[in-house]
């Protein structure tokens, strides 16, 4: 079946874009939706557990996210420069988007001992920028003055103090650094509910898909199929290879926890489920898709006319899944990274 943009849209007042988190996180509304039958069940986030069982598996997205959006001005003239740090390329030099009129060859002077310089155009809205710091040394000088990209939709012109915890994953990894945004179905767990899932018999596995500012990019064709995905860096280690696809093979249910976890795993299984995989992803998933990695999805509620709202439907199917939002929308749930959570299994 031949799908296009305009399917994928819905209405949405804007009361319901939630500009703040649900406190406690596992305090969020969970929509349950039941593939089978087609049951919409309407619980708390921590009611999660009841629908978990012993055996089966939840994977997790660990990558955390930094303060990817810098404010510097010009050395020459002083003029006020937004840096926000899109995709590392090498050790120094970065795919960035620039706010301001620059061109090749500007220092932007970012702190006092923190410049960069501007490479070149890319042609599609971004440069590449070249940083006098790398490493641990970069990231350093990156906290002390960067600020969380939080999404355009949360209405404010930066980020709050608040941000800093709010929108990180509790199991955000120190060691995994590297989304510009949150892979915010996770934002969800608290370590309390964390471990009665674990305590139930369910075992928790994690890979690492950081997130780009691709996930923020609009569908712009009509026909789908001629959108070109953004690609996003992706990791599953030896070790949790080797048991979840022993988890497959003992037909174990795979629960991704977030949109970010199930293309890392799809992209992993469309490989061939190697013992190890790391690399670039641009996976597309749209209705049709055939899922060979995951059996369940924790998700939020995404944006019209998104690449997001497209892979739920694939798992869902689409009428099911227009069925569940339009019973979010009516019953006020709230919508997208601060929003309230979606449970398809």
């Amino acid at each position: 079946m031949e799908y296009h943009l305009s399917d994928f849209d819905y209405n949405l007042p804007l009361e319901l874009i939630a500009q703040e988190p649900t406190n406690p996180r596992d305090g969020a509304r969970l929509l349950v939706v039941h593939r089978d039958s087609g049951e919409l069940e309407h619980k708390i986030f921590r009611d999660i557990t009841d629908y978990l069982k012993p055996g089966d598996v939840l994977v997790i997205n660990d990558s955390k996210v930094f303060p990817a959006r810098l404010f510097g001005h010009k050395k020459e003239t002083g003029g006020a420069v937004e840096v926000f740090l899109h995709q590392k390329i090498s050790d120094d030099t970065w795919e960035c988007l620039l706010g301001g009129h620059v061109s090749e060859g500007l220092v932007i002077e970012l702190a006092a001992d923190f410049e960069a310089v501007t490479i070149c155009n890319n042609q599609d809205g971004t440069w590449q920028v070249k940083f006098n710091k790398t490493g641990s040394d970069f990231f350093s000088a990156v906290s002390l003055i960067g600020h969380l990209p939080l999404p355009p939709y949360i209405k404010r012109e930066k980020d709050q103090k608040e941000d800093e915890n709010n929108y990180q994953t509790v199991y955000a990894n120190n060691n995994k650094i590297g989304s510009v945004a949150a892979p915010t179905a996770g934002l969800h767990f608290t370590p309390e509910l964390l471990k009665r899932i674990k305590d139930q018999g369910v075992d928790i596995e994690t890979v690492t898909l950081h997130v780009g500012l691709g996930t923020f990019s609009p569908v712009k064709t009509e026909n789908i199929l001629e959108h070109k995905m953004h690609s996003e860096y992706i990791e599953i280690d030896k070790d949790t290879a080797t048991r979840l696809k022993e988890a497959k093979a003992a037909k174990k249910r795979i629960i991704a926890v977030g949109t970010t976890s199930c293309r890392t795993l799809e992209s992993w299984g469309q490989a061939g489920f190697p013992e190890e995989y790391s690399g670039w992803t641009d996976i597309f998933i749209y209705p049709g898709y055939k899922f060979t990695a995951i059996d369940a999805l924790i998700t939020n509620f995404h944006l019209p006319k998104s690449t997001l709202l497209m892979l739920v439907s694939a798992l869902a199917g689409k009428g099911l899944m227009e069925k569940a939002y339009q019973e979010a929308v009516s019953q006020s749930y709230r919508f997208f990274s601060y929003g309230d959570a979606m449970f398809i299994c």
